[in-house]
């Protein structure tokens, strides 16, 4: 049959109002009615509030008349029908089709060619029946029962329109025209009785490909459109073109109202009800956008405080099991761009145990743990770790397998995201020790990899350190003596860490006679150490016996020097990128003249301080690589240092 042409009639005038135009248009009958077909709206409250899925195919009867427009009405009144044949009918984008073409429907039906779709309703009439009118013809339908002639029914319905606002807005021509349908359209689309995603779906895709395809709007036709979708995105995720048009509001417009009314509840859905933003990056990338852009608002931060407030919810337990890890992967997303502002979710007690584990594996980026910004923000949610009394918490500070770094790595002095002089760091310790961690095995890794922060923050009166110093020599940890020396120097140089030595002691006598043995030969100072800090140290016991001194990578200068000068038995001392300068090295100069290693390496000394070596006849090596040497000074103490046999002057005018 030919169902190719676009005009002709529908039914008979005297006994079926004609309908209005598809787009907003309504259809309604007549009083007294009695035959004929059930228009559009009457149908639907008909279904008394039944709910039907989606068809897309389907197995039905169909028949096929052809008539003159001016005979239809005494062909439907009359009670003769021609054959029905079974057919497997697809509803695909554009057309109705029989998977069998053949028969009434060897050619598919275009929905554009579908003038009307009714249900037949008159006395003897065939059981529940569909009429399509085309040019030049009648298609009917029947069902198996009432419930399937109804879904298919709303499913053709659904269809015809949803490709005739495909072809309307594809080409728009009028902007304010081009608003209506699509209010026209979300309307269809919320009072529909069908039941699918698509239905809230289909509209979506539409205007987002409308808008992708007309990127000349205005701002202010942008927010006319977003507020018409509205209504749609409060029960759908927006399509990931339609995320990337929202990405671009927030970004250019952070403090319109179309950010806060519109955008607010459906990025509460987003994180309420994804599943998996790998499948969908676009909805995080849209999360995040929504977030900054709440931040850039007056009292951003608060705002933004606000906003996970509402998302956690009033009461002491969060009634969304999806929020947590949602934001969390939007946070990490952010970081990995831009290491932005870490929002802040550890103030909930339920949150917690599930953010420590959620951040412990995480491999920040170096640059990102670097940031001051974002180490600040952080330091504050890994305090709160450190706070928590319960294990499932805190014991997510340490690393999640050996040889990987945790927090408690991450935020011990010399850590690459520390910031303060060790306070987190004692912090985490301090919860620690007090758990099932107060153990040999945590104390033994101390020993190995953090001895030296211990050692720093103990030497500044840090009672949490003072007592692990004291359980390492108590549970005998160390087992180099000059390392236990060390250890008991630095313990004597605080009032606390006399007195909890003392107490040691009389625990354990053979302390006081290791000391008795005289004060260490090698001596390492914790990185970041100060000039007060060894003079703290070197003031608490007798270091006679010290022959090997390293202030590498500390903060000292040359103010140190008076202190250096009373180790007589000092001849190996490194001072490799510390701020040891000039006026030190003349002062050791004068006095430590059986100095025989010396490293200057990355200091800020200069000619003026490096001429006065050339009186430490004792030098054999000497290590000055990265400083202001000259080629005429290096020459000079090769002449007057004759024992020199190692220097380094790489990097230097001299090199």
């Amino acid at each position: 049959m030919d169902v190719t042409s676009s005009s002709g009639g529908g039914g008979d005038p005297r006994q079926i109002e004609e309908t209005k135009p598809l787009l907003g248009g309504d259809v309604s009958a007549p009083e007294g009615t009695k035959m004929g077909a059930v228009p559009c709206r009457r149908a639907l409250l008909l279904c008394n509030g039944m709910r039907y899925k989606l068809l897309q195919e389907g197995d039905i009867q169909v028949c096929v008349i052809r008539h003159p427009r001016t005979f239809l009405s005494k062909i439907l009144t009359s009670k003769f029908l021609r054959r029905w044949e079974p057919h497997h009918l697809t509803l695909a984008d554009n057309s109705l089709a029989s998977a069998t073409p053949t028969g009434y429907m060897e050619n598919s039906v275009s929905y554009s060619a579908i003038e009307d779709v009714q249900l037949l309703s008159w006395e003897n009439a065939p059981k529940y029946c569909l009429q399509l009118t085309i040019p030049g013809g009648t298609v009917l339908l029947q069902a198996a029962n009432s419930y399937l002639r109804d879904q298919w029914f709303h499913s053709l319905q659904w269809k015809k329109k949803i490709y005739k606002y495909k072809k309307v807005l594809s080409n728009p021509s009028r902007w304010e025209v081009v608003l209506k349908e699509i209010r026209t359209l979300v309307d269809m689309a919320l009072t529909s009785p069908l039941q699918d995603d698509s239905i809230n779906q289909a509209p979506l895709e539409i205007v987002s490909k409308l808008l992708s395809e007309n990127t000349n709007l205005t701002t202010q036709e942008h927010e006319n459109i977003i507020v018409a979708i509205a209504p749609l995105l409060e029960n759908n995720h927006p399509p990931p073109d339609l995320c990337e048009f929202f990405c671009k509001h927030c970004r250019e417009r952070p403090r319109s109202m179309v950010v806060i009314e519109v955008f607010t509840p459906v990025v509460q859905r987003i994180l309420k009800h994804n599943m998996d933003f790998g499948k969908c990056p676009r909805l995080r990338l849209f999360t995040q956008e929504y977030i900054l852009a709440l931040n850039e608002l007056n009292a951003g931060m608060e705002v933004v405080k606000k906003f996970i407030q509402s998302m956690h919810g009033p009461t002491g337990h969060c009634p969304h099991p999806r929020v947590l890890p949602n934001l969390v992967a939007v946070c990490l997303a952010a970081i990995y761009s831009c290491y932005e502002e870490f929002i802040n979710r550890s103030d909930y007690d339920d949150w917690r145990p599930s953010l420590a584990s959620l951040l412990q594996p995480i491999p920040f980026p170096k640059e990102a743990l670097a940031h001051e910004k974002f180490t600040k923000e952080l330091k504050y949610v890994i305090q709160r770790f450190a706070e928590d009394p319960r294990q499932e918490v805190h014991s997510c500070l340490l690393s999640v397998r050996a040889g990987k770094d945790g927090w408690f790595q991450l935020y011990s002095p010399g850590g690459v995201a520390c910031d303060d002089d060790g306070e987190l760091f004692a912090s985490m310790v301090h919860i620690l020790m007090g758990s099932c961690y107060k153990t040999k095995k945590f104390l033994l890794s101390l020993a190995e990899n953090k001895l030296g922060p211990c050692m720093l923050l103990a030497l500044r009166g840090n009672q949490t350190m003072v007592e692990i110093l004291c359980l390492m020599l108590e549970y005998n940890i160390i087992d180099n003596n000059d390392t236990q020396l060390q250890i008991i120097s630095t313990l004597e140089s605080t009032d606390v860490g006399k007195r909890m030595y003392e107490q040691l002691c009389d625990r354990q006598r053979e302390l006081k006679e290791l000391q008795r043995k005289g004060g260490p030969t090698r001596l390492t100072l914790p990185s970041k150490s100060t000039d007060a800090d060894l003079a703290r140290l070197l003031s608490s016991g007798s270091f006679g016996n010290l022959e090997n001194l390293s202030l590498a990578f500390t903060n000292v200068t040359s103010a140190c020097a008076e202190h250096l000068i009373k180790l007589p038995s000092l001849k190996q001392l490194n001072l490799w990128s510390t701020q040891f300068g000039d006026a030190g090295l003349r002062l050791l100069s004068e006095h430590l003249t059986m100095l025989q290693v010396l490293n200057l390496c990355e200091t800020p000394v200069t000619d003026a301080g490096l001429l006065a070596l050339s009186s430490m006849k004792s030098l054999c090596s000497l290590n000055m690589n990265s400083t202001k040497l000259s080629a005429d000074t290096y020459e000079d103490l090769k002449a007057k240092l004759p024992n020199l046999k190692e220097v380094d002057v790489r990097y230097t005018e001299a090199w």
